[in-house]
């Protein structure tokens, strides 16, 4: 029993190490994927037909797995939380996709952890809100008006795209913290399925009003990032990261985002030219400052609370 009570354990810990690695690597992609997939195409023909390989795909699985997408009161909850997060979290960052660099906006992004706790506290009486997770949440905001400083001299158009990718922020962490305040338990590919089901309306909604008419030729290039977003990141994505949600701490799963930043800032650079410049560097520098000083004091305090506790016994 013992050895298979191990075995168990290591297979676990392998498959959330995978899981942490996945959410990296996709996360870190996303953003150079999202602008090559509204490329010679309109951004919301882009994600629409994102979301809908998704939502084939993840419905497909969940049928084969447990027969049945459950609808009771509960579910159809939190299916509209999840429905949140991928419709208010995605169509304003396709649309600021068109204005500023792929590495930027994975670095907006990366507030998320921040406005999530605040968001978190304020509603669901979660951590509150100390002096270092304050100090924090300053440098943090510090790098967003650096960030916004440089669109001062960039034009509108930058400041729009820094915008909406920050209401995009709002909307996911508002999901995140509603998606925690519903008591029950959703598998995490049905969670992925059921938001993607609900939101499909609101996007072919959007479609039917403001997209202009297909082109003649769509580029390959787009085709093949539409069809990655659909089925890596829209599924492959979500489910990895809530299933690191469901088995390790959130202040852990956060640490995601003091990586993504910079490897999405590094990869638009490489893949696509895209210029980096001094206020970036700096903004994303106060960004990640602050990112570590709200995260890291829930790390440090459980860490030396497990050394006292082994101390004294």
């Amino acid at each position: 029993m013992d050895l298979m009570s191990s075995n168990q354990s290591k297979y676990h810990h392998i498959v959330i190490t995978a899981a942490f690695l996945a959410v990296i690597v996709i996360w870190s992609t996303t953003p150079i994927a999202i602008k090559w997939s509204g490329e010679g195409v309109s951004y919301i023909f882009g994600i629409v037909m994102r979301m809908s390989i998704g939502a084939i795909l993840a419905i497909t699985l969940v049928l084969l797995k447990y027969k049945k997408l459950e609808m009771n009161r509960a579910s159809r909850q939190v299916y509209i939380a999840s429905a949140l997060a991928i419709f208010g979290g995605m169509m304003p960052v396709y649309w600021g996709a068109q204005y500023i660099s792929s590495g930027l906006i994975s670095v907006i992004f990366g507030l998320s952890p921040i406005v999530t706790g605040y968001f978190a506290w304020r509603f669901i009486n979660e951590n509150g809100f100390n002096k270092l997770k304050i100090t924090g949440s300053l440098a943090g905001l510090i790098g967003l008006l650096i960030i916004f400083y440089k669109g001062i001299s960039a034009g509108e158009d930058y400041i729009y795209g820094v915008l909406a990718v920050l209401s995009a922020v709002i909307f996911h962490s508002i999901s995140a913290v509603w998606i925690k305040s519903i008591k029950t338990e959703v598998p995490p590919l049905s969670l992925v399925a059921g938001g993607l089901l609900f939101s499909m309306p609101m996007f072919f909604t959007v479609y039917l009003i403001f997209a202009p008419p297909l082109p003649e030729e769509i580029p390959l290039k787009a085709i093949w990032s539409i069809v990655y977003l659909g089925v890596v990141g829209s599924v492959f994505g979500f489910v990895s990261y809530y299933y690191l949600l469901k088995h390790l701490q959130a202040s852990s799963v956060a640490l995601i985002t003091l990586i993504t930043p910079i490897s999405a800032l590094w990869i638009g650079h490489a893949v696509n030219d895209e210029i980096i410049s001094v206020s970036i560097y700096v903004g994303t520098t106060f960004v990640l400052m602050g990112l570590v000083l709200h995260q890291g004091e829930d790390l440090l305090y459980k860490k030396l609370w497990r050394k006292r506790k082994h101390f004294y016994g």
